[in-house]
C-alpha cells in the first residue's frame, strides 16, 4: 500500500502507541484522522481530530460518515482492566471484550465498504503477545486479544477479494502509560514498533512480530508445555 498517499484513521490516537502511529503517518505524508473519545485531547498538529468511542455503535456510524475518504484503518483503541476471569468484575471483562473484539469488528464493518469504494487499502489490527500467551492475571485482556487475532485472520480472507489487506501487529510491552507498571528494561520503544507497522502495511504483510519476546512466544506454539 502507498502510505504516502493514504488517508488513515487511527483509533485511540490521542496518546500512547496510537499517537506514535499518527505521528509516523504524518511524517510519511498521509492524511490522518486522529480518533479519540475526547478529541480535544488530541495534541498532534496536522491531524484531524475525530470523536469516536469504538464501543458505541452510534459513534462508529458518525465517524464513518465524517471520514468518507479513508483508505487505511488502524484499530488501536484499547482497554486494560487487569480483570481475572474467575475473580474479576464481569463488567470489566465485558469492557475488554467490547473494546478489543467488538470495537475492532464494528470499525472494520463500518470502514471496509468505505475503503473498498476508495479503491482498496488496508486494515491494521494492534494485537499483543497475549494473543497466544494467557496468564491468569490478565485473563480478560488476553481473552480479548486472542479472540481478536481469530477475527483478524477471518476478516483477512473476507477482505482480500475487495483489495483490502489485513495486518496483525503483535507486540509485548511498549513504553507507554498503559505499561507504566512494567520495568523499563522489559519495554520496547513504541516509535520503533510504529515504523515496523507501517513497513508491514506498505508491503502487505499479514503479520508483524515486533519484539523478541513475541517472536519467542509465537515460535513456541504447538510445543508441549510439560
Amino acid at each position: 500500500m502507498d502510505i504516502e498517499n493514504s488517508v488513515a484513521l487511527v483509533t485511540g490516537a490521542n496518546r500512547g502507541f496510537g499517537r506514535h502511529l499518527a505521528e509516523q503517518l504524518l511524517k510519511h505524508g498521509a492524511k490522518v484522522y486522529a480518533a479519540a473519545r475526547k478529541p480535544e485531547t488530541v495534541d498532534l498538529p496536522g491531524t484531524t481530530p475525530l470523536r469516536l468511542d469504538v464501543t458505541d455503535p452510534a459513534s462508529v456510524e458518525e465517524a464513518a460518515a465524517a471520514a468518507p475518504d479513508v483508505t487505511l484503518l488502524i484499530n488501536n483503541a484499547g482497554s486494560l482492566t487487569r480483570a481475572t476471569l474467575l475473580g474479576g468484575d464481569l463488567a470489566d471483562i465485558r469492557l475488554d471484550l467490547e473494546t478489543h473484539y467488538f470495537g475492532t469488528l464494528a470499525m472494520t464493518r463500518a470502514f471496509a465498504p468505505i475503503i473498498e469504494r476508495n479503491g482498496g487499502g488496508a486494515v491494521l489490527n494492534v494485537l499483543s503477545v497475549l494473543s497466544w500467551w494467557h496468564p491468569g492475571g490478565a485473563g480478560a485482556y488476553a481473552s480479548a486479544k486472542a479472540a481478536t487475532w481469530a477475527q483478524t485472520n477471518s476478516i483477512r480472507e473476507e477482505l482480500a477479494p475487495r483489495r483490502i489487506t489485513v495486518t496483525a501487529l503483535h507486540v509485548g510491552y511498549m513504553d507507554t502509560d498503559m505499561a507504566a507498571h512494567i520495568p523499563a528494561e522489559e519495554k520496547i520503544d513504541p516509535a520503533l514498533v510504529a515504523v515496523q507497522a507501517l513497513d508491514a502495511i506498505r508491503s502487505g504483510a499479514s503479520e508483524v512480530l515486533a519484539d523478541e519476546v513475541t517472536r519467542q512466544v509465537k515460535g513456541s506454539l504447538g510445543r508441549p508445555s510439560y
